[in-house]
């Protein structure tokens, strides 16, 4: 864990508690078993002997919270642990459909609404009684939602804003699809999070043979939107950049959008190198497909694509079918949202895990401490290429 020694002489906000919606269960085990960790590691007398660090070292720090539901489909939060004084953060993953109820005696897969309103419903059942209340939300709900084009509704501004009057102090979240949306309550805590440090890592560890320099690798941008990730990321790495944009049919909407007539590139040539394609995330997938085949049929060596989100809204039989025909080598995303199981087994999947980043992060702020010492992702990239081009020291798993 970074810079261990500022907790050591960090008092924190209040005892810490976790408390994981179901639809965020998995991850926050392990995020919770990382904490339990750090704190038994922790070399500072006074959290075994000062009343004020009671609570500090814990086996456990994941409230026990339910949320039932009536056979008409509404429900409530019960939280069974006590939260007075707690300095509490709440996760949930808005994007995991794996979670039903029943409703009038049907089976409902849950929806992104239906995982918001269950935060709100946990943050009510709080009733004041908590010292401080967080929420971590990886995928932002409504993010793609942050803007007026037409007559139309700002979801994702609302949602902020609802969060904000419930009394949130702290809004996490990852990779936001247009980070400025956080202008809707700019006197509260937002904090936006790349995942870049993660997907080298994940990459490096699966491929022993990338040549990481500006002859044999190149990062590009699906679209314009994802350009600034791209460039941060070619940057940190030594390589060039090129990007993607999409020619649009403005005369035609299709499911409320204009359709894509054409990917057309902007770039140095690709021929005989490695790429990496970057964006935020995969929805169902075309986009990101059309991509690797073009560069496939520009003669690019190895296509890699590295995705925050792993959506796979239409299912992952497209993937198979480009995989099968050599279009990309690998996909990387992270384990923020619900992946689909099958996608275990797939041979061109890569999991970047974020369990141990989240783990630090709420041990930071529990801490009031400064968070640049968890996002110092430029150091910890170059590290690791250092000792995967070294040969020599190949362990980069920390």
């Amino acid at each position: 864990m970074p810079n261990l020694h500022e907790l050591e002489n960090a008092m924190p906000v209040a005892p810490l508690k976790i408390v994981a919606l179901p639809s965020f269960e998995r991850m926050g085990q392990r995020i919770n078993d990382y904490l339990v960790e750090f704190r038994k590691s922790i070399h500072n007398d006074k959290v075994k002997n000062d009343p004020a660090f009671h609570g500090y070292i814990e086996e456990n720090y994941l409230l026990d919270v339910n949320i039932p539901r009536f056979g008409s489909g509404e429900a409530k939060a019960v939280i069974d642990d006590s939260i007075r004084g707690k300095d509490v953060f709440i996760l949930v993953d808005v994007c995991n459909h794996s979670i039903t109820y029943n409703m009038n005696g049907y089976t409902n897969h849950m929806s992104p609404d239906d995982h918001y309103q269950d935060l709100k419903r946990v943050i009510a059942a709080c009733n004041g009684k908590a010292s401080r209340i967080n929420v971590i939300m990886p995928f932002l709900y409504e993010g793609r939602q942050h803007k007026r084009n037409a007559r139309e509704s700002l979801d994702c501004a609302l949602a902020l804003e609802e969060l904000r009057n419930m009394g949130i102090s702290n809004f996490i979240t990852f990779d936001a699809h247009d980070p400025r949306v956080q202008n809707a309550t700019p006197l509260n805590g937002f904090d936006n999070f790349m995942p870049p440090y993660q997907f080298i890592k994940a990459l490096l560890n699966s491929e022993d043979d990338l040549l990481v320099d500006k002859e044999h690798l190149i990062v590009i941008s699906p679209d314009e939107g994802a350009l600034d990730r791209a460039i941060y990321f070619a940057t940190v790495l030594g390589v060039d950049t090129g990007m993607f944009y999409k020619r649009r049919d403005y005369s035609t909407i299709v499911n409320g959008k204009n359709p894509i007539v054409a990917h057309e590139f902007l770039g140095d040539n690709i021929d005989g190198k490695d790429v990496i394609i970057i964006d935020d995330m995969i929805s169902s997938g075309g986009s990101m497909l059309d991509t690797a085949k073009q560069l496939k049929k520009m003669n690019a060596r190895r296509v890699f694509i590295c995705c925050t989100f792993g959506l796979f809204t239409e299912g992952l039989k497209s993937f198979d079918e480009a995989y099968e025909k050599g279009y990309f080598d690998k996909v990387v995303t992270t384990d923020l949202t619900y992946l689909p199981p099958e996608l275990y087994s797939r041979p061109y999947f890569i999991e970047a895990d974020m369990s141990k980043f989240i783990a630090s992060l709420i041990d930071f702020m529990n801490h009031d401490a400064s968070l640049s010492n968890v996002m110092a992702t430029t150091d910890k990239i170059h590290s690791i290429l250092e000792a995967y081009n070294d040969r020599t020291n190949m362990d980069i798993t920390l």
